[in-house]
């Protein structure tokens, strides 16, 4: 698979702003933007996280979603506003066709522009989405169909415009994609050997390698309620 090339169709960056029932600051509302952006190690210069505990850093650089989910969403919820579906609702800065969950590994590493990014973990949903499309479930429902997308760190800062291309240079861990990772994580959830070569699976982000020790310590799954219900 090196070398399998994808085009940058949209690029995307945000603003914080009053959201949610308690009006906390969200910028999951992402908007194309033309011209070149640069990269650094927080991802687009542009871009604002308001939540940094849960979003942005060295490990959540930048996240890629893909394109093609829309069109499911839109087939198996036609109660979600079109106008809200659209590139960018998921909170995403990077958006392609053909490159989804099941082809994606921990430690991809993608010449980026003239930047250089790795795949460091999914993205686990939240609330938010409960919010940003009015359907209560939509988080739960998300986490469920394992298109969440993922999150890139910056391994070499630089630009990158529309129209560029994404293109994978190494893939350290085949057979580690984030399909069978959403299957550690949500389905399959205490198979220790799958979550002791989690927990040492150097090119994972750290908060999931820790997820991982905690599990095999713990021997039970995190409550997730926190994340996936809306606060009232």
């Amino acid at each position: 698979m090196a070398n399998q090339s994808y085009i940058l169709e949209t690029i995307l960056t945000g603003k914080s702003v009053p959201f949610g029932p308690k009006g906390q600051p969200s910028a999951i509302a992402k908007k194309p933007v033309s011209g070149s952006l640069k990269v650094t190690n927080l991802g687009f210069v542009d871009d604002e996280q308001a939540d940094p505990r849960h979003h942005g850093g060295p490990e959540k650089a930048l996240h890629h979603y893909a394109r093609d989910h829309y069109s499911a969403w839109m087939h198996e919820f036609p109660q979600i506003d079109p106008a809200v579906l659209q590139v960018g609702a998921f909170g995403e800065n990077i958006s392609t066709t053909g490159l989804q969950e099941k082809d994606v590994c921990i430690g991809d590493v993608f010449r980026f522009g003239s930047a250089t990014v790795q795949v460091a973990q999914g993205r686990q949903p939240c609330w938010k989405l409960n919010v940003r499309f009015a359907f209560p479930k939509m988080a739960a429902t998300v986490q469920k169909s394992g298109r969440t997308g993922w999150y890139y760190r910056v391994l070499e800062e630089g630009s990158v415009k529309q129209g560029d291309e994404l293109t994978l240079i190494d893939q350290p861990n085949p057979d580690w994609s984030l399909l069978r990772i959403q299957n550690v994580l949500y389905v399959d959830m205490l198979n220790l050997e799958n979550l002791q070569a989690l927990a040492s699976l150097k090119e994972l982000a750290s908060n999931w390698q820790e997820l991982a020790r905690k599990r095999l310590s713990r021997l039970e799954v995190e409550d997730w309620n926190p994340r996936l219900q809306t606060p009232v």
